[in-house]
């Protein structure tokens, strides 16, 4: 098993992705909205509430890009992780649309153990052709490094040496996996024990997109005083896996004119160099 050659620079052909109100809601819903209080976060999870108008959590543009995938290869799949993933909105999304989406490889470094593919994608709106977002997302890929190239350069960590601005708590459900996966994530690592267990681990682990949304809850009922609408990009690594039903602990700071967040459970960090980019 190895990697394609000459990825870097390698584009997908566009892939068009539609979405109405309702995949945004069940989203929402998948990522936890609602959960806990089912009164609050109405304009995530439902349309017809008085005075309440739906809005789209922004963390939702990486199901926008999701399927427009470069073929990197016949690689162990099992021993694929997402490693980082990041967004930024032209403006927030509307609750129904159609976008065209292509993806580039962008980088393919050597990390040793195994190789890491970061792969940039544009959506644009299919009627104007005007940009609606951009994701950047890398995967690490197990027994495909020592191949001799670039390592990369690793970035600072954006948290500050002091208490967090805003800490949220959020407690996943023990079937987490079971309904984000409806939000088009069919990776059986999150559901098949079996799978799960080839690629290392005692039983199947959350979606890293799931605690993603997670953490997007968290930065906007806080930096974002509830408007979703505010929150315009976030960049972070997934360093552990989750597993279902673990409670999350969002710690946010606030540093100047950006945001800083990491996401842990327990001690352990499973989200960490996290960036928030807001609105004005």
């Amino acid at each position: 098993m190895a990697l394609a050659p000459d990825l870097e620079g390698t584009q997908c052909e566009p892939v068009n992705f539609a979405w109405a109100r309702d995949d945004a809601l069940l989203y929402a819903v998948a990522v936890g909205a609602g959960a806990e209080d089912p009164t609050s976060e109405l304009a995530l999870t439902t349309e017809n509430t008085t005075g309440v108008r739906t809005v789209v959590l922004p963390s939702f543009a990486e199901l926008v890009t999701r399927n427009a995938r470069v073929d990197l290869g016949d690689i162990d799949r099992t021993r694929l992780v997402h490693a980082e993933q990041s967004f930024r909105l032209a403006a927030p999304l509307p609750v129904e649309g159609r976008a065209r989406v292509t993806s580039t490889v962008t980088e393919v470094l050597d990390k040793g153990s195994g190789a890491l593919v970061r792969t940039e994608a544009e959506a644009v709106d299919v009627e104007t052709g005007a940009p609606l977002l951009s994701t950047v997302r890398s995967v690490f890929i197990g027994g495909e490094g020592g191949f001799g190239g670039a390592r990369g350069v690793r970035p600072d960590n954006p948290v500050p040496d002091r208490a967090p601005d805003h800490v949220v708590r959020y407690r996943t459900s023990p079937g987490q996996a079971l309904l984000f996966r409806l939000t088009g994530d069919r990776n059986p690592l999150h559901t098949d024990p079996a799978f799960a267990a080839k690629g290392g681990f005692d039983q199947p682990i959350l979606h890293g997109m799931c605690t993603y949304g997670f953490t997007a809850r968290a930065l906007v009922a806080t930096v974002c005083d509830g408007d979703a609408g505010v929150l315009r990009g976030m960049d972070a690594r997934f360093t552990r896996p989750v597993v279902p039903g673990q409670e999350l602990t969002v710690s946010m700071w606030r540093t100047g004119d950006a945001v800083a967040f990491r996401t842990a459970v327990g001690d352990d960090i499973v989200l960490d160099r996290g960036t928030a980019t807001l609105a004005g």
